[in-house]
């Protein structure tokens, strides 16, 4: 067990970025900075100065889940796409932080974590004098859609496992089964971007949805044909992406599962359905910290 593990990170200093929304298509800048123990991750509306801009990120900030993950306070200041940031903070072990940015969506970059592990990677991580907190799952819940289903069950490590079925060819059923920690998310899922549709974009357009979308930032599909030029990472590039969804939509709990979470067909919704249903259940899970003197024997 690396030293990580036993107590809380925030991160080295201020790591400065800046690209479009997926949806809004708007330029947003952005800086990730430090933050004291136990703040959690925080995101802060710059462009907002008439009422509260803080989201503090837990399972009830989250407000939307159509095609991205949504959170929101109490003065309905929203920010929106939050999940592939998220993920590359759950899997560098940074548990609190203060996330700026100047507009209603984070960018994008391209499409996948990978951008924001580069970008964490060059200002470190710092760690802070106070036990890092686990949620370990003693029982199982789960929800259900029809054919969709999302669930958190008992585990030694943190597991992922997903599945998903499409018409196009080049997606077809794909199903990964990961442990997943820092190395692992780096290596088995962080570059793998999000997918969409050519027929589906001028319907979400028409909905504010997808406006900043194209083959720079997501894998786009034209029936059986890959609109990419460079074509995919991975061949399971796509079920891949839905794991990597799924551990930035899981780290909204603010704290790591020591559990396993399995997804059939199941999407950002879904993923925030479980984790309400987790927090509905306290008898399926306890918090629970690594012992002082074992973090000193390391």
């Amino acid at each position: 067990m690396s030293v990580s593990a036993y107590h809380q990170h925030t991160v080295g200093g201020p790591a400065i970025f800046a690209g479009i929304g997926l949806h809004t298509g708007e330029h947003v800048r952005v800086a990730v900075r430090p933050a004291a123990i136990d703040a959690g991750i925080v995101f802060i509306r710059t462009d907002v100065r008439d009422r509260d801009n803080a989201v503090r990120v837990s399972p009830e900030s989250v407000v939307k889940t159509q095609l991205g993950t949504v959170i929101g306070n109490a003065a309905d200041v929203t920010v929106s796409t939050i999940e592939h940031l998220m993920a590359a903070l759950a899997a560098l072990s940074i548990d609190n932080a203060i996330v700026e940015l100047d507009g209603p969506e984070l960018p994008i970059l391209d499409g996948s974590s990978q951008p924001f592990i580069e970008i964490l990677d060059r200002v470190g991580r710092r760690r802070q004098e106070a036990a890092r907190r686990y949620i370990e799952m003693l029982d199982a819940v789960e929800v259900v859609e029809g054919e969709k289903r999302a669930s958190l069950s008992p585990a030694d490590q943190f597991e992922v496992a997903f599945e998903i079925a499409f018409d196009a060819a080049p997606i077809g059923r794909q199903r990964v089964d990961l442990v997943v920690d820092e190395q692992s998310f780096r290596e088995d899922l962080a570059d793998c971007r999000t997918f969409g549709f050519a027929r589906d974009v001028e319907a979400l357009r028409a909905v504010g949805l997808a406006r900043g979308g194209s083959t720079d930032n997501a894998v786009v599909l034209d029936g059986d044909r890959i609109l990419n030029p460079e074509g995919l990472r991975r061949p399971d590039e796509f079920v891949r992406h839905k794991a990597l969804d799924a551990v930035g939509d899981l780290y909204v709990l603010g704290m790591p599962i020591i559990g396993r979470f399995d997804g059939l067909y199941a999407g950002h919704g879904l993923n925030n359905l479980v984790v309400r249903e987790l927090m509905a259940n306290p008898q399926a899970w306890r918090v629970r910290t690594w012992a002082p003197e074992l973090a000193q024997a390391v």
